[in-house]
């Protein structure tokens, strides 16, 4: 089951989060087709939102942006509080070809992402529509580098992050010291966190995309009692549909709409986000402008490819 779980090192200001997803990636990208280092570079991006998403307290939405110069120009992933997420990327398909099958991950990361770009959180809380912003250079050689970033400069967290992705499966880990509380004394809370980063260092991608959590995390933190929650289920939701497109439609007017009918024989709209193409036949299009017909009206059933 797709999921993220969150753990907590017992009497140490440590903590962590892991996720897994399959269903959800595979959703993700049922409607469109990326490119092997693409899709891995999304696969992290999808495990790193859901990380951020359970390691902040919000209500609302919460993006991760990604922006360079290199073959990848951008890269979204969104995810809610409660786990629903949806994402994108924008590539030069030539610029893609031309890399080199066997290129260490390092160097493939700047050349997907460039220099001098930029990686962008966003919350757009629900409460009274406030919304707040981050951003920091992509660092490193990794995605997880520049997440690990990105909290060290905007949330004060010393943080260490291991993100994996293939074509079935996205998964991540992610460690943090906390502000430290009474009771603890500092060089325990220094040892914890020094052990905490060789732990996590210790493990490997392909672990992560295949080892039970329990056992992963046995494997990384053997030396510490963790304390594991249940954590919550995570699911693949774009905000799409038929309702969103016919509203759509009639705001660009019947005359273009019918323009577009004549000319193509039907009227194809693609959400930017799934992919998921949407088809309007004449009859459709006739409902859609019919009199009396809102924003509620029924349509009739769409071609769907």
């Amino acid at each position: 089951m797709d999921r993220v779980r969150r753990f907590i090192f017992e009497r140490q200001p440590v903590r962590g989060h892991w996720v897994r997803l399959e269903s959800a990636w595979r959703e993700l990208r049922a409607h469109g087709h990326y490119p092997e280092p693409v899709e891995r570079l999304l696969g992290e991006a999808v495990a790193a939102v859901v990380l951020l998403a359970a390691s902040l307290k919000f209500h609302g939405t919460l993006t991760f942006q990604l922006q360079g110069n290199g073959a990848v120009r951008l890269l979204v992933a969104q995810c809610t509080h409660d786990f629903r997420l949806r994402a994108l990327a924008r590539f030069d398909a030539a610029a893609i070809a031309a890399l080199p099958p066997d290129a260490p991950r390092g160097p493939l990361f700047r050349t997907l992402v460039g220099g001098g770009g930029r990686l962008t959180v966003t919350i757009e809380a629900d409460e009274k529509g406030a919304r707040y912003q981050g951003v920091v250079p992509l660092e490193g050689g990794s995605l997880a580098e520049s997440l690990e970033a990105y909290f060290a400069s905007s949330e004060q967290l010393p943080t260490r992050v291991l993100l994996a992705a293939d074509s079935t499966r996205g998964a991540g880990l992610l460690v943090q010291r906390l502000p430290e509380t009474g009771g603890v004394r500092e060089e325990e809370s220094n040892a914890a966190w020094q052990s905490a980063q060789r732990g996590i260092g210790r493990l490997e991608e392909a672990e992560l995309l295949e080892r039970p959590m329990e056992e992963l995390l046995a494997r990384g933190f053997s030396d510490h009692d963790l304390r594991i929650f249940r954590g919550a289920p995570v699911r693949f939701e774009c905000r799409c549909g038929e309702g969103r497109v016919a509203g759509l439609l009639r705001a660009l007017g019947e005359e273009e709409v019918r323009d577009v009918l004549r000319e193509q024989g039907s009227v194809t709209v693609t959400c930017e986000f799934c992919r998921r193409p949407y088809r309007f036949g004449a009859s459709d299009v006739d409902a859609l402008f019919s009199a009396g017909a809102g924003s509620g009206a029924r349509l009739g059933p769409k071609e769907i490819h």
